[in-house]
């Protein structure tokens, strides 16, 4: 897990004979061009031709009652407008990479004791910052995430949401991880576990939360949630996502080296997605799935002692079965 030194051209470097641990950034990359203090908040956003999607969560950000913070963009070599968004939104803008590796980066440069890792298509609800803030502190956290809420309508979308969220719920204590989309992490803890494995093709934030809870409990926050584009799941269709991660997730549970290529990752390749008659024909299943969205949400406002993380697998798959029957066989 080589982590690299920030040069003053924004590049990065390795010397030789450094440990893989990620050391404190030095002071003066620590302290904001614009003050002489450091915020207590660092905002980290990965990003690869994300001109359309950046905007929208600057914009949120900006709007959030709670101002001590700054924004690190870590780019990843962009070729549209996203540098120039970035900068526009008073954003400090470094050499990023793949997503373990742009993350770290834009650690290396933040001065907050606090760390958020965001991914560019969600957004912040009204007070986000505020909330989430005061609940870490009421609660003595050094990491958290929040639950996932879908920017659609579609009852489809938030069913999947829903599931993630309780599966993210139930696997806090034996196997806790959480998505990029939405960590909170102290820099003491960060740099304790020595940041991001650079070194995996996929599941690098699970790797940091399933690390990190090593020395400080993971907790979910129940006072705020993060809103997240459905842009993957229009791209790639939604039980096609679904499978996705649960391939991943089983080869986690399995102990298989995430360092192998599970899945096909890509990032920052969302183009303009072409809807496919499966897709086309969501609005018609979607009524269908009203049902099991009910289900699923009485399990998560009342789950009954003795549901395991296994029955909860087995519930998903079969779900998933249920959906993939609505489907024509050559769009499943």
């Amino acid at each position: 897990m080589p982590w690299h030194t920030v040069g003053r051209d924004g590049g990065t470097h390795r010397r030789a004979g450094e440990t893989s641990r990620i050391p404190p950034a030095p002071k003066n990359i620590r302290v904001s061009e614009e003050s002489a203090s450091c915020p207590r908040l660092s905002i980290i956003v990965i990003t690869l031709n994300e001109e359309k999607y950046l905007p929208r969560l600057l914009r949120s950000i900006e709007r959030q009652s709670f101002r001590d913070y700054e924004v690190i963009v870590a780019d990843a070599g962009s070729t549209d407008a996203t540098v120039r968004i970035a900068r526009q939104h008073k954003a400090r803008v470094v050499r990023g990479g793949r997503p373990a590796e742009g993350r770290n980066s834009g650690a290396r440069y933040a001065g907050g004791d606090i760390l958020l890792f965001l991914d560019a298509d969600v957004r912040l609800p009204a007070r986000f910052l505020e909330n989430a803030l005061r609940e870490m502190d009421a609660r003595f956290l050094d990491l958290a995430t929040c639950d996932m809420r879908p920017l659609s309508s579609l009852l489809i979308d938030r069913l999947l949401h829903d599931f993630a969220n309780v599966y993210v719920r139930l696997s806090q204590r034996k196997d806790p991880h959480a998505t990029g989309s939405c960590i909170f992490i102290t820099r003491r803890l960060f740099e304790r576990i020595g940041g991001f494995d650079e070194a995996l093709t996929m599941a690098e934030d699970h790797d940091l939360v399933k690390r990190a809870s090593v020395f400080r409990p993971l907790a979910v926050l129940e006072s705020t949630h993060i809103l997240m584009s459905v842009r993957r799941l229009t791209k790639e269709g939604r039980l096609g996502i679904a499978d996705k991660y649960l391939r991943v997730e089983m080869a986690r549970l399995l102990g298989k080296d995430i360092r192998e290529a599970v899945i096909e990752y890509e990032f920052g390749a969302y183009g303009k997605a072409s809807r496919s008659e499966a897709e086309r024909r969501l609005l018609s299943i979607d009524r269908k799935v009203a049902k099991i969205h009910k289900d699923v949400q009485r399990f998560m406002q009342s789950p009954k002692e003795g549901r395991t993380m296994r029955s909860f697998q087995l519930r998903l798959r079969a779900q998933m079965d249920t959906l993939r029957k609505m489907l024509p066989k050559n769009r499943r």
